[in-house]
């Protein structure tokens, strides 16, 4: 568990940079092409949750409950969020899928632990 949390923190935190660039380079051909699509300010907010999510996830790596809550309502709205604003900025949806992926293991982490602890 603190292995995953530590390397997910750490490609949370690399991804942040790639998706904030991506981000306003789509913000930008959306202001452009005067499209009405909202995909990179979408991206900018989904690419702040997951920096916030990689520090939480490098931060409570030794485990704690609050912290796997914490991963699962940040990475959580960082997917609904890309999923649901991505628009033809398509590749905000790699990047949401990835916040599912770390809210899916943050829940996993969150049961294991329950029925660890009343072992």
């Amino acid at each position: 568990m603190k292995t995953w949390k530590l390397v997910s923190g750490i490609l949370s935190i690399v991804l942040f940079l790639i998706v904030t660039y991506q981000s306003c380079a789509a913000g930008l051909v959306n202001t452009l092409e005067e499209n009405g699509e909202s995909g990179g300010s979408a991206g900018i907010i989904v690419a702040i949750m997951m920096l916030a999510g990689g520090i939480v996830s490098i931060a409570t790596r030794k485990g704690s409950k609050g912290g796997n809550i914490a991963l699962v309502v940040l990475f959580g709205i960082a997917a609904i969020l890309g999923f649901a604003l991505a628009g033809s900025y398509a590749d905000l949806n790699i990047w949401a899928g990835w916040c599912t992926i770390n809210a899916v293991v943050a829940v996993i982490f969150l049961i294991t632990g329950k029925k660890k602890e009343s072992e």
